[in-house]
């Protein structure tokens, strides 16, 4: 069962394709949630993401500048796939019924 937070980092790597590392990870997530996060957490979760086998991690060759740093690539796995359409379905589940009770036609 994936966390909300999971949910969201598989999303926006999926959605980034092959240019999903840090910065881009971050904006993204940020782009889509409004929310802000830090270097030390995305670090921290995708390293969680990778050990239950939900992403791959991948270095790049260094920039070609001096002291140029590697990125790390991440892709989601066919496991993060599944894990992604079984957090939908439940998802789509546990609100059935739920839009009509706030779009105020039915009452609670």
């Amino acid at each position: 069962m994936l966390t909300r937070n999971d949910e969201i980092l598989l999303i926006a790597v999926m959605s980034l394709r092959d240019n999903a590392y840090g910065v881009t990870i971050i904006r993204e997530v940020e782009r889509r949630t409004g929310k802000k996060l830090k270097f030390g957490g995305l670090w921290v979760s995708m390293d969680n993401l990778a050990r239950k086998g939900l992403v791959e991690k991948n270095m790049a060759d260094p920039e070609p500048r001096r002291g140029g740093k590697s990125k790390c690539y991440y892709s989601v796995t066919k496991h993060g796939i599944e894990a992604l359409k079984e957090a939908a379905e439940m998802r789509d589940r546990l609100w059935k019924g739920i839009p009509r009770i706030i779009g105020g036609r039915e009452k609670a």
